[in-house]
């Protein structure tokens, strides 16, 4: 029998004659190596030291088979130690904590690289374990039962450590993420499931996924005041939650929206965004009654609220189409009055918010975001948009009116906003009629006298965009737009021009009629 170092430092009684078992029974090594591993004398030797002790553990456990790890789990406290030993492996491989607001480590230092390799060795220490429970699974004597009791115990830890370092983030190497995805691999195997979000969910209906341990593993890490400890706890955390959709998300509401809430409110820009993309998760895959309980949408908005007076264009890319699919749930909200002054009614409140901070944007970045977003919350409001049109119009001349890079975007949200706005508020089009001609016109001319490198397809769309738009308003102004165009294709030298106006005049006369006006929400 190979006898390792970690066998002598241990108070071990091995039983000898013919027949004796090779290796110390596990109830004694276990509690022993725990007993050693975290004691003064270990701790005062130096991570070489346990870093050899655990690599000793890793060659006994490949040496043992499944009866000597797990045969005697019924009726003894061998899961409880192997829990504690699971535990106290990923506290040892646990990335360094870091000061309170005081950011997260670059990514070449050394403590990191130091985290790496100690969670590469528990990695194999832990995929060990994972071998010998799926080897127990046909074994005679043991069976599903001793693996569901330790499963029980170990599962929640074990995947934290492996989605942990599994991560390509700053403390992971790539021989740390390979062990560490295997790792994730075999649990799934073990447990029998296909996927992770089956693993957290359940795989049938009626059986109770891994979720809510995992969550109730998280939440000492979780409170405000430890949570920046450990720069893997968000991923963790964030990730996890957004691999439970609907309907398995929705009894777990108390347990994600705190620590969500938490990240929103963060400083740090990249938290910040973080926290949104979590609450916007939420609000898709919980159902709205559940939401609008003890007011909780409406913590949620203001939470949303108070990002819209942000300047980070990542970060309002997130925001806005979170509060658009929260404003529904809001205005469906129990108890709320179902006619309100606009003044009182949220989307009318966001867009108008949203419209202020547009019109003196200068950003390209933050006006492209404000842009691209803008069409939907007309969608939203549907015939309710009427309530905003002076300065919704302001704000889409004034886009128009400037050239956004050979891409466009900006300019053509604008066109997409203005035929929405036109379908919807059609009525109250007529008088605006000249301002909107002279900056569709203006935008037409400035596209096919441009001299900048932008890609045809775009000045096509730009073009298609803008003829739509004057359609639409010809058709709800009863003719007007082509009375006033009359004559002004023969003056044109423009080919592509021509070709728009020719479509403008080869429409037919008709009153426009829209479809049945509605509301978004």
């Amino acid at each position: 029998m190979e006898r390792h170092s970690l066998l002598n430092s241990l108070q071990l009684t091995l039983p000898e004659g013919q027949g004796a078992p090779e290796y110390p029974p596990v109830e004694q090594v276990l509690p022993q190596f725990l007993q050693l591993f975290a004691g003064v004398g270990a701790q005062q030797a130096g991570s070489k030291a346990r870093r050899g002790m655990v690599r000793d553990l890793f060659a006994i456990l490949e040496a043992v088979d499944c009866q000597w790890l797990l045969g005697g789990c019924q009726g003894n406290p061998t899961p409880l130690v192997l829990r504690d030993l699971v535990v106290a492996l990923s506290t040892y491989a646990a990335l360094p904590q870091q000061e309170h607001d005081g950011g997260e480590l670059p990514s070449k230092d050394p403590a990191y690289a130091a985290a790496a390799d100690r969670a590469a060795d528990v990695s194999l220490v832990f995929r060990s374990i994972l071998a010998k429970v799926e080897a127990a699974k046909g074994s005679e004597g043991l069976g599903c039962k001793e693996v569901g009791s330790f499963m029980c115990q170990v599962a929640g830890p074990m995947y934290i450590f492996a989605v942990t370092h599994a991560a390509e983030k700053s403390w992971s190497r790539p021989r740390t993420r390979s062990l560490a995805q295997e790792l994730l691999e075999g649990l799934l195997q073990v447990w029998g499931c296909q996927s992770v979000p089956e693993f957290l969910r359940g795989a049938a209906e009626d059986e109770e996924g891994w979720f809510a341990v995992v969550m109730q593993s998280l939440k000492p890490e979780l409170t405000k005041e430890t949570w920046q400890r450990n720069p893997a706890t968000k991923h963790v955390f964030s990730w996890t939650l957004q691999q439970v959709t609907r309907p398995w998300l929705g009894p777990h509401l108390e347990k994600v929206l705190p620590p969500s809430l938490l990240l929103s409110d963060d400083y740090r820009i990249e938290n910040k965004i973080l926290g949104v993309q979590c609450l916007h998760h939420i609000i898709l895959n919980v159902p709205g009654a559940d939401l609008c309980q003890f007011n909780r949408a409406q913590v949620v908005h203001h939470a949303l609220s108070n990002h819209l007076y942000s300047k980070e264009a990542q970060l309002m890319q997130d925001v806005l189409p979170c509060l658009l699919d929260l404003l529904p749930i809001l205005e469906r909200a129990p108890g709320r009055p179902s006619r309100q002054p606009p003044s009182a009614v949220p989307s009318d409140k966001v867009l108008r918010l949203v419209l202020t901070h547009m019109e003196p944007e200068h950003q390209l970045a933050l006006r492209r975001v404000y842009a691209k977003n803008l069409p939907a919350f007309v969608e939203r409001l549907g015939i309710q948009v009427a309530r905003h049109l002076k300065r919704l119009q302001r704000v889409i001349v004034g886009y128009l009116e400037v050239y956004d890079g050979p891409e466009e975007t900006a300019r053509l949200a604008m066109l997409e906003t203005l035929k929405r706005t036109i379908q919807h508020a059609w009525p109250r089009m007529a008088t605006r009629l000249a301002v909107l001609l002279q900056a569709l016109l203006r935008l037409m001319w400035d596209t096919v006298t441009d001299r900048s490198p932008t890609p045809e397809p775009v000045t096509a769309a730009l073009l298609q965009g803008a003829t739509e738009c004057l359609l639409l308003l010809d058709r709800c102004s009863h003719g007007q737009v082509k009375v006033l165009l009359q004559g002004v294709q023969h003056s044109c030298q423009d080919d592509r021009l021509k070709e728009c106006l020719r479509k403008l005049e080869e429409e037919p006369a008709e009153s426009f009629i829209p479809t049945e006006p509605r509301r978004g929400f």
